[in-house]
């Protein structure tokens, strides 16, 4: 398919202060990322990694976020687009006298958990006549709390604040206030300048980057994708969208540990002026599982073997915190604390306060997070590797746990803030963790007190049968003795608890579709019929509409499942991309890129694909 050209309002919330959330294309090293607009500007960057506090986040708040802003001096249009298979970014200005690009990325040549230079490169190359262009590096450390000072020597800028010094070295020259830097400088046809920033520390001091290595880098990164990209096995209809959400999570994999992040960024609203606006730049043991499982099904196994390796290394599935085992999110790191704080100094992105840091969902019970975890953790020892005896114990335990808890409220996979409820969903994921451990305990003859697990596993099947199915909406619904309908269970035949054709399955799909379902997009649920303790309405959620097309495809509706996924198509952004939601007039809301999103096109494409023949 063809993207938008990334050039203009598409978004239909346009404000000449803030690009629209779609309107950006992402560059990250494995560590960390950036968020490069359409214009030229790096509005998000947090340095040295995913959940430090920001550089640049004038996504956040134009005036106080901070930026790097890049851009031809004359009127120009402008398109983004990847370099070919990489996570390398190119924006390109069309004017009058003409053509140049910006080349963004960070570079990464293997996935050596040590990197001591954290390098973040902009080379500006004009292929046709000669442009004029203008650079301004403003950054705000510490979210904009900190103030810093600026030496400036020739073609080397140093940024000293508080917590972080950084180095901007520039093969143009530099000029500064003593706050920020810029430059104006022209180039011809055939003619580059680069700009490098790096984070100084006591082992890594400023390093000039000059045309050689900058093209060297840029060769380098570029082959580092495109080899990564290679061992993908996928060969079917929508490789071009495939491939690039396969990109776009690893480009969320911290390498040092083998975490995923939810997303890169904090607090970009699900509704413009609302509230309901969180920090993602963190390890959802859901959405983390949830990846493994669409990267194994592309052939990436070591992803996978990296995220086990982060769950064991961890101590993950040990814990003994007042919602058992595991609690939903942890750091990049594996700690367990994530205080949630607002930084009341920032707008927000159109004025969408508060802006939040930390995640107060950390302390919630969400027992789904149990089935999600053991289904990848079956998945890697079935596609990857074998578990070893030791993981095996911590899946027993988890397990046996589980037994004892399942029957109980909690807050949900939408994480609402209304009080614990008894899920359907959450049963739901309790069964696939007790079913996936019976399976593997039997596949390989390891240990486990599988008659105990089987009778735990059957209560939970008709408890679902006989109270998560209302009679009169003729669905499974949200709660169990409820009437409200939610998308979470368009899991239930992918999770195998129920055939794709089962006549009460058959009957779920039509009333979904019939209340939940616009156009394709697909709501969460209705937040008036069950109130999540928040305020306003929210977009159409991504994951549920590809669950939806995957749906359709295992119940063999193929030619609806078709279209619905040609329609969630059109609203990737003109990269590839796409946040949580999709709001009324098309927009992209919440944070973004978000990996969710991307895993669930993942198996909606390969399911389709693999259906269609």
């Amino acid at each position: 398919m063809e993207f938008g050209n990334g050039a203009g309002p598409a978004d239909g919330l346009w404000n000449p202060r803030y690009l629209p959330i779609s309107e950006h294309g992402l560059i990250g090293d494995l560590r960390t990322a950036a968020l490069v607009g359409t214009n030229g500007t790096i509005d998000w960057y947090c340095c040295p990694r995913f959940d430090a506090p920001s550089v640049f986040a004038s996504i956040l708040d134009a005036d106080r976020g901070g930026s790097f802003e890049l851009a031809a001096d004359v009127p120009s249009r402008r398109r983004q687009f990847y370099h070919p298979d990489t996570n390398v970014l190119i924006t390109r200005f069309y004017a009058a006298d003409g053509v140049a690009e910006i080349q963004d990325f960070m570079p990464v040549v293997d996935e050596s958990r040590e990197a001591s230079r954290h390098r973040l490169i902009r080379r500006v190359i004009c292929v046709r006549g000669t442009l004029p262009f203008r650079a301004r590096i403003a950054p705000r450390f510490g979210y904009g709390t900190e103030t810093h000072t600026v030496r400036l020597e020739a073609h080397e800028a140093v940024f000293e604040a508080p917590s972080m010094s950084l180095a901007l070295t520039s093969t143009a020259p530099l000029e500064t206030d003593g706050t920020d830097v810029w430059s104006h400088f022209k180039i011809l046809e055939g003619e580059s300048v680069v700009f490098a920033l790096d984070r100084l520390t006591d082992e890594v001091r400023p390093r000039a980057c000059p045309h050689v290595e900058a093209e060297d880098q840029f060769e380098a990164t570029a082959r580092f994708w495109r080899t990564w990209l290679s061992r993908s096995r996928y060969r079917g209809r929508w490789r071009e969208m495939v491939h690039r959400s396969a990109l776009l999570l690893k480009l969320l994999t911290y390498v040092p540990t083998g975490a995923i992040v939810a997303a890169p960024t904090t607090s970009l609203p699900e509704l413009i002026g609302g509230e309901r606006n969180w920090d993602y730049r963190y390890v959802w043991i859901r959405d983390a599982a949830f990846c493994v499982y669409a990267l194994l099904r592309l052939g990436f196994t070591s992803e996978a073997e990296a995220f086990m390796g982060f769950v064991s290394e961890r101590g993950i599935m040990r814990g003994t915190g007042p919602t058992g085992p595991l609690q939903i999110m942890y750091g990049i790191d594996g700690r367990s604390d994530l205080p949630e704080s607002e930084l009341s100094h920032l707008e927000g992105h159109l004025g969408s306060a508060p802006v939040r840091v930390g995640n107060a969902a950390t302390k919630q019970l969400q027992l789904d997070i149990y089935g999600a975890l053991i289904d990848s953790i079956y998945l890697y020892d079935k596609w990857g590797q074998p578990i070893s005896s030791d993981h095996w114990d911590e899946v027993g335990a988890v397990v046996d746990w589980l037994c004892d808890h399942w029957d109980q409220p909690d807050e949900g996979v939408w994480e609402t803030r209304g009080g614990r409820r008894d899920f359907v969903y959450s049963r739901l994921m309790c069964w696939v963790a007790i079913e996936r451990g019976i399976r593997m305990a039997l596949r390989r003859g390891l240990p486990g007190n599988v008659p105990r697990w089987g009778r735990s596993r059957d209560e939970i099947y008709r408890q679902i049968m006989r109270e998560g199915w209302s009679a009169e909406r003729g669905a499974f619904v949200q709660g169990l003795g409820s009437d409200v309908l939610d998308a979470s269970v368009l899991m239930m035949p992918m999770a195998k608890f129920v055939s794709p054709t089962d006549p009460k399955w058959l009957s779920t799909l039509d009333a979904l579709g019939t209340d939940l379902v616009s156009d394709s997009l697909v709501y969460r649920y209705d937040p008036e019929a069950s109130p999540d303790g928040l305020r306003g309405s929210e977009g159409t959620f991504s994951i549920c509409s590809f669950w939806y097309v995957e749906a359709l495809t295992r119940a063999g509706r193929l030619e609806e499942a078709r279209l619905a996924f040609e329609k969630m198509l059109t609203y990737a952004n003109h990269v590839g991309l796409y946040a949580e939601e999709i709001g009324r007039t098309g927009e992209q809301l919440g944070n973004f890129p978000q990996a969710f999103t991307h895993l669930s096109l993942i198996s909606a494409a390969f399911n389709l694909d693999r259906a269609l023949g």
